[in-house]
């Protein structure tokens, strides 16, 4: 914080406003426009892409250097020497844990991969070629109805239970949702095996064979996982803190982020980017379907390039860069079609000028989406397994909101409608 002050003058109005400026650790300042209430006037940012709607100390970014920080530390460091619950414990406590502290937070979280047996048949209600995000946003809000003993948000111990519960059923619900699209029975979660080679297990075992799980596979999956944790006050993060502003219980909010996240501007990012690639294919029509991307007047887009965000580079992607290498080599996807056109697309996108020129580099939905259909998920999982990842970050942000200080979210708006007027009866319309 700081005592610096902004002064706004109006026209029509004699005496300037004074606004209060605060500086956070990192960052540009925000103007603290709270008081414009009282002058009888709001601000107006569509997207809310210029107002600060929070004051938080979770995750920071900064896009024009491509930089990403949980807590501090650079998301590359992490996804090198962490793995992904070592992260979630970061992201809810605020400090990387000890040993102890670690293997006593990991045996929490699997002793909670069970889902209540009841759950099973809330599945038989939904259409056999249901989206799984549909299912995803109804299982998860109705984790609230049989898990009472987790929604009083204003004591702690209850927030703490529900936190594990979420992020340690997540992934059960996932791939449950996935086994029931296929008609393939449910498999019960693993808790021998680590969260991601679980994830494998329950999306791609069967109960009359051992899962045979290949690391390189986990290890990629567990990155997946700690890649998408966190990103700011993204659609789906505001989303829950919007929905917990209000009290709502954590299964509700989070079954909010899932509506949100499944939006094809936001978590489809990957998705969008395999339907890219079938309908480029073959690698004989990159080259027409790249001349069309350069076309400012064709409306065709090479999705899982460039950021919203980034614009200079995704620190994420570097990471599935390898990620991706190292689980094509150990499939020996050669000949895969698909996969081919995207390592072509990669390396125009890498040493083409045009796509240097205009910072389109290959981002983190770009790799994710090869990698996860390398190893045999398909597309429609693909949202599903970002909102398991991102459901700690979910998570955390609720939390930091309901133990803190904080208001029910309230936007105001610009009204053009109609002015005040009065009503006509039917008989002379």
């Amino acid at each position: 914080m700081s005592d610096k002050k902004a002064t706004l003058k109006i026209d029509g109005m004699d005496e300037a406003i004074e606004l209060p400026i605060y500086s956070g650790t990192l960052g540009p300042d925000v103007i603290d426009v709270g008081g414009l209430t009282g002058h009888g006037m709001f601000t107006y940012d569509p997207g809310f892409v210029s107002t600060a709607s929070c004051e938080s100390q979770i995750t920071y970014i900064d896009g024009g250097k491509g930089v990403l920080l949980h807590r501090g530390y650079p998301i590359e460091q992490l996804a090198e020497q962490s793995d992904y619950l070592e992260t979630c414990y970061l992201l809810l406590y605020g400090e990387l844990p000890n040993k102890e502290e670690k293997e006593k937070f990991v045996g929490t979280v699997m002793n909670h991969t069970m889902v209540h047996e009841q759950l099973v048949q809330f599945f038989s209600g939904f259409r056999r070629d249901s989206h799984p995000m549909a299912i995803m946003c109804g299982v998860v809000g109705a984790l609230s109805a049989f898990y009472h003993d987790s929604l009083d948000i204003a004591d702690d111990d209850s927030r703490q239970v529900a936190a594990f519960r979420l992020i340690a059923k997540m992934p059960t619900i996932a791939a449950m949702s996935y086994k029931f699209s296929i008609g393939q029975p449910f498999m019960y979660p693993d808790n021998s095996l680590s969260y991601a080679e679980n994830f494998l297990h329950m999306m791609f075992g069967v109960p009359c064979e051992p899962s045979k799980i290949s690391p390189v596979l986990a290890k990629a999956m567990d990155r997946i996982f700690l890649l998408h944790a966190d990103h700011e006050q993204n659609a789906s993060t505001s989303t829950v803190r919007l929905a917990g502003s209000s009290g709502a219980n954590p299964f509700a909010c989070i079954a909010a982020g899932i509506a949100a996240l499944w939006g094809p501007s936001h978590g489809g990012a990957n998705e969008a980017v395999l339907k890219m690639l079938d309908e480029i294919g073959d690698v004989s029509r990159i080259d027409e379907f790249v001349a069309r991307a350069k076309d400012k007047d064709d409306p065709f887009r090479l999705m899982g390039f460039g950021h919203r965000v980034y614009k200079n580079f995704d620190p994420r992607a570097k990471v599935l860069k390898e990620a991706a290498d190292e689980v094509l080599e150990e499939l020996g996807h050669k000949d895969d079609p698909l996969l081919a056109i995207a390592k072509r697309l990669e390396e125009i996108a890498l040493h083409d000028e045009y796509f240097i020129d205009k910072k389109l580099y290959p981002n983190v939905d770009f790799y994710s989406g090869i990698i996860l259909k390398a190893i045999g998920i398909p597309t429609s999982m693909f949202t599903v397994i970002f909102a398991v990842g991102r459901t700690v970050g979910w998570i955390a942000h609720w939390h930091e909101m309901i133990s803190g200080s904080y208001r029910i979210g309230r936007p105001r708006q610009l009204y053009t409608g109609q002015p005040q007027r009065e009503f006509i009866p039917l008989d002379k319309r």
